[in-house]
C-alpha cells in the first residue's frame, strides 16, 4: 500500500469513527427509549413501528458506511476499474438521442445552480409554515453535504472519465459525485419533512419513492453522460446516508440538551 493510499485509509477511518459514534448513540436512545415508553403504557403497537423503523435505519446506514469503506479503499488501487468500465459500457449501450436529451434534463435536478434556489424556497415555505428547525435542518443537511462533497474530492483527487457525447467534463474531481450526494439530501430531507406532517401513508410512501426515484434517476444520469465513474455515484449515496444519519443524531443531542419539551421538526 503506497503512503497515499495510508493518508487516504486514515481520512476514511477517521471520519467514519467519528460519524459512527454518533450512531452508535442514536442507536442506544432508540432502545432505551423504546423501553421506557412501554412502561409508561404507550401503544406497543406503536412502539413496534418505531423500532421497526429504527432497525431499518441502523441497517441502512450501517450498509451504507460498508460500501463507502469498501469503495474508498478500492479506488485508490484501480480495483473497481473493471466494475466501473463494465457499467459504463453497458449502460452506454442503451444510449439514443431522446434518451440523452432526457438525461440532460434530469442531471439539472442534482445541479448547484437548480438547487440552490429550489432550497431556498424551500427552507423559506417550510419556515414561514411554522417549522422553523426543520428549515434549518434543510438548510444545514444541504450546505454540509456540499462541503463534506468538496472535503473528500480533495482527499481522494480521482480524475474524471472521458464523457460521453461529445459534453465537456467538470474541471473538479470525480470521486464522489456531487450530483448523487446533495440529490441525496435535498430531495430525502425534503421527504422525511413533509412526511412527517402527511396523514395518509400513501401520500408518505409516495414521498418517500418520488425522492428515491429522482436521486437514483439523477445518479444514473451522471454515469449515462459519462461525466462520473459508477462507484463515484454509489459512493456519493453512501455519503449522503451517513451524512443525513449525522445529521439526525446531532438534532437529537440538541434535543436533549435543549430541555424535556424541545419543540417539533
Amino acid at each position: 500500500m503506497t503512503r497515499g493510499e495510508l493518508r487516504h485509509g486514515g481520512y476514511v477511518i477517521a471520519f467514519l469513527v467519528a460519524l459512527n459514534d454518533h450512531i452508535e448513540l442514536s442507536w442506544q436512545d432508540v432502545i432505551l427509549a423504546s423501553i421506557l415508553n412501554r412502561r409508561s403504557g404507550y401503544s406497543k403497537s406503536v412502539a413496534s413501528t418505531r423500532n421497526r423503523t429504527s432497525i431499518l435505519g441502523f441497517l441502512a446506514v450501517s450498509l451504507a458506511l460498508l460500501l463507502f469503506v469498501w469503495i474508498a479503499v478500492t479506488v485508490p488501487r484501480g480495483q473497481g476499474t473493471a466494475f466501473d468500465e463494465a457499467v459504463r459500457g453497458a449502460v452506454h449501450a442503451w444510449a439514443s438521442p431522446r434518451l440523452t436529451r432526457v438525461m440532460l434534463v434530469i442531471t439539472q435536478l442534482g445541479a448547484v445552480w437548480f438547487l440552490v434556489p429550489a432550497g431556498l424556497l424551500a427552507v423559506w415555505r417550510i419556515a414561514a409554515a411554522g417549522r422553523k428547525h426543520a428549515a434549518v435542518l434543510l438548510a444545514g443537511t444541504m450546505l454540509g453535504g456540499e462541503a463534506l462533497d468538496q472535503i473528500v474530492k480533495l482527499a481522494f483527487h480521482r480524475t474524471r472519465p472521458t464523457a460521453f457525447f461529445g459534453l465537456t467534463s467538470p474541471a473538479n474531481y470525480s470521486f464522489p459525485s456531487g450530483h448523487a450526494i446533495t440529490a441525496c439530501c435535498f430531495w430525502g430531507v425534503l421527504a422525511a419533512i413533509l412526511a412527517a406532517r402527511a396523514r395518509s401513508g400513501w401520500v408518505k410512501a409516495g414521498l418517500w419513492a418520488s425522492a428515491a426515484i429522482l436521486a437514483a434517476l439523477v445518479g444514473f444520469s451522471r454515469v449515462y453522460l459519462g461525466v462520473h465513474y459508477p462507484t463515484d455515484v454509489l459512493a456519493g449515496y453512501a455519503l449522503a446516508v451517513i451524512w443525513v444519519a449525522a445529521v439526525h443524531a446531532g438534532y437529537g443531542v440538541w434535543k436533549r440538551h435543549r430541555g424535556p419539551k424541545p419543540p417539533k421538526c
